[in-house]
């Protein structure tokens, strides 16, 4: 049995539903980041990575694991997914169920605990301990899943189901899919839990207070038991993962000093979080008007944040470091660009095609008809497999691929701009054909700093990249339909701005939009570049964005970007 192919297509599914299971996320507090937590979490699942030694599979996912869901998950993950045959995985399940236990101080019913120990008990009772029938096990797992509703009492009034109990029927959905090579169509997430995946208008979520942290510590020498009551005294929703002298520690605590204090007396603090949960809240339900909704890349520049409140569901790509590799729309901007000033190598990667089928899959269940703004064919293959999935799977001709021949800021400012198009339009052919006009009419001008990431990336020949910064030139260019554009040769900042302004004194009037684009210069851009824009355009919209991390990675610091449009009346 390929157990960890089983689980790179169990990774990929929860991948695709995580923003509806932010949504749901009411326990143990409504703080809406379950799917987020899970995707940064067992990313090290994902096909490109679980080639490396299995037995490293603990402690990639212990070093990985985040939040609340995100630990437990890791923790039954780690047993789980050492079995190499159907009838290892029963033994292996128990295991799970144990460490994922062991490592609550108060386990409670009616979570993703419940799935696991149903699972456990489906895999002991299998005759000759055969891996179940994949209906039988799916029904059971869902009816699991649907009961988590009456019994957490966080969960009354909701209307929902436990979102961690979900994602890992979720998980387990796509696992034992490609372990059983079940092959037949299965109902999508939002038949299965009708009525359950959407919290009622009436319920408020309560008051939050105190500090969500994470830590990870090395260099323990003290037993798990121990330190759990100790932790206990210091606050709640305490989860603790320990492999070899590695420990990492989720928690919620009103006094965080503390906390790291006694964490320090353990060992070395290698990481370590603290989230005001007072500020956390749950993402905005889609608010469903218009005819079509909006997908594109997260290789355009927009954050997740910014996707959310326009209602456009983000395809990420993968940004790649050594062992680790994370959806690019939660990799930190700041922590990714100082490691490649420091030397370090980064890389990005797409999804696997299967991650990629299941997020359109995902988003047709969810939102009905689709238009999915491609990033152009020139930098990725997303369109081409767009393409493939709906030859095979769009009868009702519901998915509409494009290719936008855009990526980063352009990309970002076609996807924005066709979202509030979409919102107020009467037929989907409306918005598809406005979403083409936004192509050819979109502009951008990217200022690169220096032109050794490029080269690195192999993106450029290593002379050129020699003899350019040789001669101190610092190139302008555009990503379009056929591959990146250059549009001109800098010498300084003062030069790349003069270019800018000279390109937006075109634009006028109340309908201009501009997106102005940082790597690790945010400051710079705020400072100088904004107020000049500001000055110049007084009745334009500005939006201030991170540059897109794909973009980023192989463009490098000190790069920042200007995309551009006015409508035309």
């Amino acid at each position: 049995m390929k157990t960890l192919a089983a689980a790179a297509n169990g990774y990929a599914c929860l991948s695709s539903w995580a923003d509806l299971l932010d949504r749901i996320n009411v326990f143990p507090i409504p703080d809406g980041d379950t799917g987020t937590n899970l995707k940064i979490s067992l990313s090290p699942l994902r096909e490109k990575t679980i080639r490396q030694d299995p037995a490293t599979l603990p402690t990639l996912l212990l070093s990985h694991a985040t939040g609340n869901s995100g630990n437990i998950a890791a923790a039954f993950l780690a047993e789980f997914l050492t079995a190499t045959t159907a009838s290892e995985l029963a033994s292996a399940a128990r295991a799970g169920l144990t460490r994922a236990r062991q490592a609550m101080p108060a386990p409670r019913d009616g979570t993703m605990l419940d799935v696991f120990s149903q699972l456990a008990s489906l895999l002991a009772a299998s005759p000759q301990k055969h891996i179940p029938d994949f209906l039988l096990l799916s029904r059971s797992l869902a009816t699991t899943v649907q009961a988590t509703a009456a019994i957490l009492p966080e969960l009354a009034g909701t209307g929902v189901v436990d979102a961690g109990a979900l994602a890992m029927f979720i998980f387990f959905q796509g696992f034992f899919q490609t372990a059983t090579l079940f092959t037949k169509s299965i109902s999508p997430i939002t038949d299965i839990f009708a009525g359950q995946l959407t919290i009622h208008n009436s319920w408020s979520p309560p008051p939050r207070k105190g500090h969500c942290l994470n830590a990870l510590v090395t260099g323990i020498n003290q037993h798990q038991d121990k330190i759990s009551q100790r932790l206990t005294g210091l606050g709640q929703s305490i989860i603790i993962n320990q492999v070899q002298d590695k420990l990492h520690v989720h928690m919620h605590s009103n006094t965080p000093d503390q906390v790291y204090q006694y964490l320090a007396t353990l060992g070395n603090i290698k990481e370590f979080s603290d989230d005001d949960m007072s500020l956390q809240q749950l993402p905005p339900i889609p608010v469903g008007k218009g005819p079509i909704h909006i997908m594109t890349d997260a290789a355009g520049s927009l954050t997740r944040q910014t996707a959310l409140a326009a209602d456009i569901t983000l395809l990420d790509s993968y940004i790649v470091n050594d062992q680790t590799a994370t959806p690019e729309s939660l990799v930190q901007p700041t922590a990714m660009y100082k490691q490649l000033r420091q030397g370090d190598k980064i890389g990005t990667a797409q999804a696997s095609t299967f991650e990629r089928h299941q997020h359109f899959a995902a988003a047709r269940a969810q939102y009905g008809t689709i238009l999915y703004l491609a990033v152009g064919s020139a930098y990725t293959g997303n369109f081409s497999t767009a393409l493939a999935w709906k030859k095979k799977n769009d009868s009702k001709q519901q998915f509409y691929p494009l290719d936008t021949g855009a990526a980063s800021g352009r990309l970002a400012l076609i996807a924005l701009r066709t979202a509030r198009y979409a919102k107020q339009a009467d037929n989907p052919h409306d918005v598809i054909n406005y979403a083409k006009k936004m192509c050819q009419e979109c502009r951008e001008f990217v200022f690169i700093d220096t032109l050794k990431y490029l080269v690195a990336g192999g993106r450029i020949s290593r002379a050129k990249g020699f003899f350019g910064d040789l001669l101190r030139k610092k190139p302008i260019i555009s990503p379009m339909p056929d591959g990146v554009c250059q549009l001109g040769l800098t010498k300084n900042q003062q030069e790349q701005r003069r270019f800018a302004l000279n390109g937006l004194a075109q634009l006028s009037g109340r309908d201009a939009l501009v997106l102005l684009q940082y790597s690790d210069n945010h400051p710079w851009i705020s400072q100088h570049i904004f107020p000049a824009v500001q000055a110049l355009l007084p009745e334009a919209e500005i939006l201030i964005q991170p540059l897109s991390l794909t973009s980023g990675v192989h463009m490098g610091p000190g790069t920042w970007a200007v995309a551009f449009h006015r409508e035309d009346g």
